[in-house]
């Protein structure tokens, strides 16, 4: 409508916006326009927001951003209300009580809308809001209350809490506590009219606007509306003082005559209906009066809904039904109680309260105490339906499932039973009758009921019944004691009766059993119900309150003992006992009844009294027969019961339950004499030959009650239970070793029984004696000791288990248990079976677990109570000999190291926390640390291989005696080295022992004895690790396990190590050099050293001369930190001894040798030098040239020659090297041809001796001498300043002998190493010199590629139009693109890559032959066959590799594995193939994309793609940079493809495939996109999305880019680019014609469609610039090249077009979209020409041989 761009009407000067319409009224009329039914407002209190510019001199009041907001509140969104509430409200917090002042006059009609809004986030929002308000404006509130107090209270009583909290917490805000009714009382009336117009005025239509609100929405908002109103009219009357609810009487008078209010009773609501209720309770509380004159409706409205249920409504209903019986006197005469009010109570009463009892029972004793005598009439007949209405509800189905309905029911129903009870007591005829009906209809019956219902049971019924007779047995001594004393007879006749109904029967169910055994028990002890849960307890409380409300009763609050006694007191229970017993001792001889049985010793557990046990016993068991000892005690009748019947019943055959017999024992022994003695032999005599299960049962339940435990210890103490044990303990461990099945009785009970009475105490001693558990102790040692010397042999795991819990058990709960000498060597025992590894002791983790426990349980006994040392002959002592010969003697794994580490280190933690001082563990340390002749000797252990890695580095000089071949050959083992385990042990335990808590913490280690020989011993082991560069995995897997202890970090990190170690580091290196001195250069590095802190170390640089080859080592590891003025001093004396070579000794090689390390050493560390030494220098080895030719090496056997020898050459070739590099200009003409001819001599003998390349120092003879031809290549290419004069002559020398001389060696050599060594993973392969050899070959010229001497290879059936040398190239190389070595991958690569350019030359030869008569199918040209074949060899395997990866999802390679290899192999290749592209025309382009597409191998490219591609692109290591800067990508960034690289080869692949993609789509843009459009909804997805976000941009840059930069001129045609809008324009004009298109590239470039757009067009007619337009298009998208080339292709046909060449009628295009030929096919009949490739299609497609236009048939 009035949209912003839209085409203004000429001269309609009038805005189309609203507000501006009102601008311009208000500048021409002078007057503000009001809102329609506002009017312009006048008075103070405005019922608009000001919104217009001329409205300022109005009401300057309002801030423009309060105006905002406030008019956003007005729209009808309601995110945008949110949106805009929040805004005000933090506005209203955070502007100036001023300005928030301004918005105080529109703010109640606003709050009165928006609180009511259906949305009650809304809602919520605005209260918050309004708060904030009011904490700003404060008392200025006060002139708009009026207005706001109705829905401001209508809003605290919201019915989404959160909005109705939020509203009362901004009325605290504005009032305090005590001013809240007077805030109220001033709005009084205003409120009241608000809420009597919302309860009787409103409707849903007139509250919501039916027109724009849907019904469902404008019913909700009302019925809230309503609801609230209703809690708002209770809230006003009960916070309103008196007076001021007298003065609205009149108007709440004229609400209660209406009667749509009494209608809300029966609303279909039940929030409405619930508060109306709450309403109605109010009003009888605070206005009865008004109550009263409407009684006749409120009696009906509120007792003739009494059965409403609807969960909201119950509570308040019955609220307001009790309040109704109090207010109105004579409610019964308005309602018909007989039909109206009780049968609607019967029927809700049957069905249990509906699931609401515990809402609706606690009502009904109030209820029916309310009850006037008309209603109750006949009161037998209303009490027997009243309570059987209420007991009918524990049948209803929610009642069964629910306990707290039930237990809601049973207590009103005994509630009201006592309730009646007590209305009736007296002797009256009537009174008998209800009373009789109570108990023989009503509690017997519900007694009967429970004790065949478990639910029951459990429930509160029994605990009431005991309580009501206790208050009738109260009620005795009063003056209703006859009708008491006939109550209790009859119950008790009554219980009687039900009991022996329960009891005599052979099939008595259990459940009523024990329904009776827990009624009795109860009444018996009132206080064991209260076990059950304390909810009941709190319930009953109710009951006493409601009662002694009443007036009926006293409070009852004598507790537990008299209580427990008083029903007793008439003995009626005890001789309800001795019936039953009776009884059920009938059952139990004569039918061996199991569940009388049972119920018997329930019986005897509650009532042990000897009256009973009497009951039990016939009269001719009075005269027993026993021993002499026992006649005495038989003389208790208990005693006789216990010896004759519960011992049998013990004793049976196939009893498998004995619980209750055990209990019986005790309930036995209660009634025996006091004697201890008397106890001791009654035990004695019944455990003789008891079962083991018997025996445990009977010590558990003894330790699990003090009482009983005092009865049973002398017992548990005594001889006869000791030897039984230590005979068990002996059987259990015997069986364990013979492995018998663990199903037997003796162990299932056995061991638990031995765990139990080793582990519990009794008064601080052991349960059973001393002297037996010493003797289980031993049997246990000795056994465990047995099994770990057969742990190979039978099943031993049952056994080990029971005796670590029985060990675990009794250490950690048994003080001072080691004092026992077996108990320590069961320990030690332990521990060592936790210390080694699974696969030697066969133990499961569960179970080494266990053991652990026990040993830690151990451990802290010892140290804790018995504060042990770490003298000989300790515990601590042999348990640490025993870890040192472990590991100096045992061969062990990572796995078995870490076992054992982790159990010293658990060991140490427990010493370190138990013992507060560290001299424990520093004793314990020196015991564990080997002497120094054994740290030596497992230091010489140490395998060798280590030196090859430094020394390929340049890191150590080192020549060492002669090496053979097998000595560099790994072998794998599965041990580690001594040396390696000894320090991970001790490194991870002194760690422990400094700082045993916090790992963060820096370790405490002056406590450590010897430690700077430990720690310097772990840094030689890490470094020797470091060095293994093919280290096996059982080293690698070490080195990652120090790792994870991060152990070497926290050494470097402590500042007491730093000042011992770097001592002892550099004393060690001059003494022995090698890995010393590499361990010291680390850690010099690792720490940061100052110059003059390594001054410290030695006196001056003199004392390293005479150079041995140690102080060669100690000075190289040195010199990065040396002072220059030392490096200085170091140069100086090394260039005086070379000097003066001769005046040495005979043989001075050495002392040569070690001059030029230390040289080359200071010279590397950029120490200034003069270049008059370094000449002199030169000069001098120029002269060994002369004099020591043997020194040179060239033409020997390296095979033979010393590491001594080898390591001369090669520092003189590092020093040549360092001479081209920093100091060329010093070399003269013979210097240079010193250096040329020596280089090549070098090279020679090199290539003569590729038999001894496994050897590490012919390795870097051969690395130095590459490294050579690398930096000479390097200076010629690119020569310095400075050797102008010299540099034509040696140029030419350069190229024309030299350069051919070094690549006709260097070629055959790097093909002749893999053929001599053709296993790549062997240690032996010489891999470094690949890496040198690849990177010097990487200057070789092509034109020495094109006429290489290599020997011819050639393919069978191999078709080919390259010249020979090229194709033999290619043959040779190809393969070796997939030989497992990533240098020679490299190397090969950069060859080959040279030479692809020139290739398609001789394919454009031939394929412009074949054209020539080519007709049919369009041609294809298959790209070199060598690649082709490595592609297709490669795509199976990567298919294999990569084929579950989900395309998308990103496949990590593992660097220089198999699969790397395999990878880099294929991913090169495509890059090869990328540049054979690049270099190839056009119209050859299209052949070799043909043959791609057949062989589909760009489409498994591109899959395998999206597989290497991490999601992650970005380049790791980057810094954190400003959010401006493009982060730097995969595709950002270039590739290194050095064959020498060793850093981030894990990156390398998918960097790799990240640039292959790039060229693909580079290259061939047509190909990917054919490729994209076929691909399934997912895989298109993810590959637009991820080169959208990568690559488009790039390439869409450099595209327009390369348009913008060309230099390729068109006739007739003009081509602009514009970068910003990613537009290419393209102008052609010939003659009076001119043609403009827009090229427009897509947002997915390439893979979206180029969009071609017309321009201006001058002089052509539509069809044909349609035709033209869908041309450029067609070539665009399906050409696989630039833009340009797509231009000019176009413009080729154009031109065609106007030069008269008629289209092809197939295609419609002049030339050819792919093969880029001609119209050349003409019919005979009509003459029209079409392309050869267009009419092929035409068919096939059609399976016709007739012309496209005129349909005869074409020849």
């Amino acid at each position: 409508m009035g949209g912003k761009n839209k085409q203004r009407t000429k001269g309609n000067v009038r805005p189309s916006s609203s507000g501006r319409a009102a601008d311009l009224l208000a500048r021409e009329s002078g007057v503000v326009p009001g809102f329609v039914g506002f009017g312009v407002s006048t008075s103070n209190d405005p019922g608009y927001v000001p919104a217009v510019q001329g409205a300022e001199e109005i009401d300057n009041l309002v801030d423009a951003d309060f105006r905002m907001v406030l008019r956003k509140l007005s729209k009808r969104d309601a995110v945008t209300k949110l949106k805009a509430v929040q805004e005000f409200g933090a506005m209203c917090q955070e502007r100036q009580p001023d300005v928030v002042k301004g918005v105080l006059p529109y703010w109640p009609r606003i709050y009165c809308r928006i609180s009511l809004d259906h949305d009650r986030r809304v809602r919520e929002a605005t209260q918050q809001a309004f708060e904030q308000l009011i904490l700003k404006v404060k008392r200025n509130l006060a002139p708009y209350l009026k207005s706001i107090m109705g829905h401001w209270l209508i809003s605290q009583c919201d019915t989404y809490s959160p909005a109705a909290s939020a509203a009362s917490s901004a009325f605290q805000a504005a009032f305090p506590l005590n001013k809240q009714p007077e805030a109220i009382s001033f709005c009084k009336d205003e409120v009241l009219n608000v809420l009597q117009d919302n309860l009787l005025k409103e409707t849903a239509n007139t509250l919501s606007d039916p027109q724009s609100v849907p019904e469902e929405e404008r019913e909700a908002k009302y019925i809230r509306l309503l609801t609230s109103s209703l809690l708002a009219l209770k809230r006003l009357l009960s916070v309103l003082p008196e007076q001021d609810r007298e003065l609205l009487k009149e108007r709440l008078i004229q609400l209660l005559t209406q009667g749509k209010f009494w209608k809300y009773s029966k609303h279909k609501s039940p929030q409405v209906r619930g508060a109306y209720f709450e309403l109605i309770a109010s009003m009888c509380e605070q206005t009865p009066q008004l109550i009263q004159a409407e009684a006749a409706r409120a009696c009906s409205a509120v007792l003739l809904s009494i059965d409403d249920t609807d969960p909201m409504v119950l509570p308040p209903l019955w609220e307001a039904v009790l309040h109704i019986l109090s207010c109105v006197d004579n409610c019964w005469t308005h309602v018909s109680a007989r039909k109206g009010v009780m049968p609607k109570l019967w029927v809700l009463l049957n069905e249990g309260g509906r699931g609401l009892a515990t809402s609706l029972h606690p009502n009904l004793l109030p209820f029916i105490s309310k009850l006037p005598a008309e209603v109750t009439q006949p009161d037998l007949e209303f009490s027997r339906t009243f309570l059987t209405s209420v007991i009918q509800g524990l049948s209803s189905e929610r009642a069964t499932s629910s306990p707290s309905e039930s237990a809601a029911i049973i207590f009103a129903t005994m509630e009201c039973l006592r309730f009646i009870i007590l209305q009736h007591a007296g002797d009256e005829q009537e009174q008998k009758s209800i009373q009789n009906m109570l108990i023989s209809e009503q509690l017997l019956p519900l007694i009967d009921r429970a004790l065949r219902n478990p639910s029951l049971q459990t429930g509160p019924l029994f605990p009431q019944v005991s309580d009501m007779l206790l208050s009738w047995e109260k009620r005795i001594s009063g003056k209703e004691a006859s009708t008491f004393q006939r109550l209790l007879s009859d119950f008790w006749e009554g219980l009687g009766r039900l009991c022996t109904t329960c009891v005599d029967c052979e099939e008595a169910e259990r459940t009523a059993l024990e329904g009776i055994a827990s009624l009795l028990q109860i009444m018996h002890n009132p206080n064991s119900a209260s076990k059950h849960t304390k909810k009941k307890t709190v319930k009953i409380c109710i009951t006493d309150q409601e009662e002694r409300g009443q007036g009926e009763e006293p409070p009852m609050e004598a507790p537990a003992v008299e209580e427990q006694d008083r029903p007793l007191r008439n003995g009626h229970l005890l001789d309800l006992v001795c019936q039953l017993a009776e009884l059920n001792m009938v059952y139990v001889s004569e039918r061996e009844s199991e569940r009388h049985l049972r119920f018997l010793s329930q019986l005897l557990g509650a009532f042990p009294s000897p009256k009973v046990f009497q009951v039990l016993l016939r009269p001719e068991e009075m005269k027993p027969e026993m021993g002499p000892e026992l006649r005495p005690l038989a003389e208790n009748a208990a005693v006789r019961f216990l010896l004759q019947r519960v011992a049998l019943w013990l004793k049976q055959d196939g009893r498998k339950d004995t619980d209750f017999l055990v209990d019986m024992i005790f309930s036995s022994l209660q009634c025996c004499s006091s004697s201890s003695d008397d106890k001791i032999l009654i035990l004695n005599h019944i455990s003789k030959d008891l079962n083991w299960n018997v025996t445990l049962q009977l010590i558990e339940k003894a330790c699990a009650d003090p009482v009983r435990l005092e009865v049973c210890i002398g017992w548990l103490r005594g001889h006869v239970l000791g030897e039984r044990l230590v005979c068990l303990a002996g059987e259990l461990c015997v069986m364990g070793l013979h492995g018998s099945p663990s199903s037997s009785s003796h162990h299932v009970y056995g061991w638990p029984l031995i765990s139990l009475a080793l582990s519990q105490q009794h008064n601080n001693e052991p349960l059973i004696g001393k002297v037996h558990v010493e003797q289980i102790i031993d049997k246990l040692h000795a056994t465990l000791s047995e099994a770990k010397g057969m742990s190979d042999a039978g099943n031993m795991e049952p056994l080990v288990t029971f005796i670590s819990d029985v060990a675990a058990t009794f250490f950690s709960s048994v003080k001072g248990c080691l004092l026992l000498a077996s108990a320590e060597e069961l320990l030690m025992t332990v521990f060592q079976l936790c210390a080694q590894d699974q696969t030697i002791t066969r133990l499961s983790d569960a179970l080494l677990l266990k053991l652990q426990h026990a040993y830690t349980a151990g451990i802290q006994s010892l140290i804790t109570h018995l504060g042990a040392g770490v003298t000989k002959g300790t515990f601590l002592h042999n348990i640490a000999l025993w870890v040192k010969s472990q590991l100096l003697t045992t061969p062990l794994t990572v796995k078995s190291l870490q076992v054992l580490v982790q159990a010293v280190e658990s060991l140490v933690q427990t010493i370190s926390s138990a013992q507060k001082t560290s001299c424990l563990l520093s004793q314990f340390i020196c015991c564990l640390a080997p002497t120094e002749e054994e740290w030596s000797r497992i230091r010489r252990a140490l395998p060798p291989q280590w030196v090859r890695h430094p020394l390929l580095c340049g890191r150590l000089r080192v020549t060492g005696e002669k090496l053979c071949m097998d000595v560099w050959k790994f072998r794998a083992s599965n041990r580690l080295p001594t040396h390696l385990c000894v320090s991970a042990l001790l490194g991870r335990i002194i760690l422990i022992a400094a700082s045993p808590e916090d790992l963060q913490v820096e370790a405490d280690f002056s406590e450590i004895p010897d430690l700077k020989h430990i720690v310097s011993e772990i840094f030689y082991g890490l470094q020797w690790c470091e060095e293994m560069e093919l280290s096996p995995l059982m080293v690698s897997e070490y080195h990652k396990l120090l790792q994870s202890w991060s152990l070497e970090q926290r050494i470097l990190n402590n500042s007491l190590i730093k000042t011992t170690l770097i001592d002892m580091l550099f004393t060690r290196s001059q003494e022995e050099g090698s890995l010393w001195s590499l361990s010291l250069a680390k850690y010099m590095q690792n720490s940061e050293m100052d110059p003059s802190d390594i001054k410290g170390l030695y006196s001056n640089v003199e004392s390293f001369f005479p150079l041995s080859e140690h102080s060669v080592s100690t000075v190289q590891a040195l010199c990065p930190f040396l002072a220059s003025e030392e490096r200085e001093s170091l140069i100086a004396l090394c260039v005086a001894e070379l000097l003066n070579w001769q005046d040495g000794e005979q043989d001075c090689i050495d002392s040569v040798r070690g001059c030029l390390a230390v040289l080359l050493c200071c010279l590397q560390a950029d120490t200034d030098v003069e270049e008059e030494i370094l000449l002199a220098v030169v000069d001098t080895i120029a002269e060994w040239r002369n004099s020591r030719e043997e020194w040179f090496l060239f033409n020997s056997d390296l095979g033979k020659v010393s590491a001594a020898g080898l390591s001369l050459a090669v520092e003189m070739m590092h020093f040549l090297c360092w001479m081209v590099d920093h100091s060329p200009t010093v070399f003269g003409n013979t210097h240079w041809d010193f250096l040329l001819c020596s280089m090549l001599a070098w090279l020679e003998t090199s290539s003569e001796n590729t038999a001894v390349f496994w050897n590490p120092w012919v390795q870097l003879f051969v690395c130095a001498n590459c490294e050579l031809i690398v930096r000479l290549s390097e200076f010629f290419t690119s020569p310095p300043a400075g050797v102008e004069q010299l540099l034509p002559e040696l140029t030419s020398e350069w190229k024309e002998f030299f350069l051919e001389g070094i690549h006709n060696l260097l070629l055959p050599l790097l093909i002749k190493i893999p053929t001599d060594f053709t296993e790549p993973d062997d240690p032996l392969f010489p891999l470094p010199v690949l890496g040198a050899m690849g990177e010097a070959l990487t200057y070789i010229p092509v034109e020495l590629l094109t006429q290489n001497k290599l020997p011819p290879r050639f393919v069978a059936d191999q078709r080919s139009s390259l010249p020979e040398p090229l194709q033999t190239l290619l043959n040779t190389l190809s393969p070796l693109l997939l030989f497992k070595a990533r240098p020679l991958q490299l190397a090969v690569y950069h060859i080959l890559h040279k030479v692809m350019p020139l290739l398609p030359e001789s394919d454009s030869e031939s394929a412009s032959a074949k054209s020539e008569d080519e007709d049919g199918e369009e041609p294809c040209l298959s790209p070199p066959a060598a690649l082709m074949n490595i592609l297709s060899a490669t795509e199976e395997l990567l298919e294999n590799i990569l084929g579950g990866v989900q395309v998308g999802e990103f496949a990590v390679v593992q660097a220089l594995s198999m699969e790397h290899c395999c990878i880099l192999g294929y991913l090169l290749s495509w890059k090869l193939l990328f540049t054979f592209f690049k270099a190839s025309s056009s119209h050859l382009r299209a052949q070799y994309s043909l043959h791609l597409k057949k062989t589909r191998s760009l489409h498994k490219l591109l899959l395998h793609l999206f597989r290497l591609m991490p999601e992650n692109l970005s380049v790791p290591g980057q810094p954190a940079e400003p959010s401006s800067k493009e982060p730097k990508t995969f595709f950002t960034e270039t590739l290194s493809l050095s064959p020498q690289k060793t850093k981030g080869l894990q990156f390398e692949v998918p960097h790799l495939a990240c640039s292959v993609y790039y060229g693909a789509l580079k290259d061939l843009p047509a190909m990917v996109r054919l490729w994209w459009n076929s691909q399934e909804k997912r895989v298109f997805s993810t590959v637009d999305k991820f080169t959208s976000k990568y690559v488009s941009g790039l390439l869409s840059a450099q595209e327009i880019a390369s348009v913008q930069s060309s230099t390729q001129t068109f006739e007739n045609m003009m081509v602009k680019a514009r970068s910003a809008t990613r537009e290419v324009i393209a102008t052609y004009s010939v003659d009076d014609i001119f043609i403009e298109l827009v090229i427009q590239l897509p947002q997915n470039y390439p893979l979206g469609s180029i969009s071609v757009e017309s321009g201006r067009r001058v002089g052509v007619a539509v069809q044909q610039w349609r035709n033209w337009m869908l041309q450029l298009s067609t070539y665009l998208t399906h050409q696989n090249g630039s833009i340009l080339e797509g231009l000019s292709l176009w413009k080729n046909n154009v031109d065609k077009r106007f030069e008269g060449v008629e289209d092809c009628m197939i295609c419609f295009s002049v030339i050819h979209g792919s093969n880029y030929s001609l119209p050349k096919k003409a019919c005979r009949t009509c003459k029209k020409k079409f392309h050869s490739a267009c009419l092929y299609k035409w068919f096939t497609s059609s399976n016709k041989s007739t012309c496209p236009l005129c349909r005869e048939t074409f020849f």
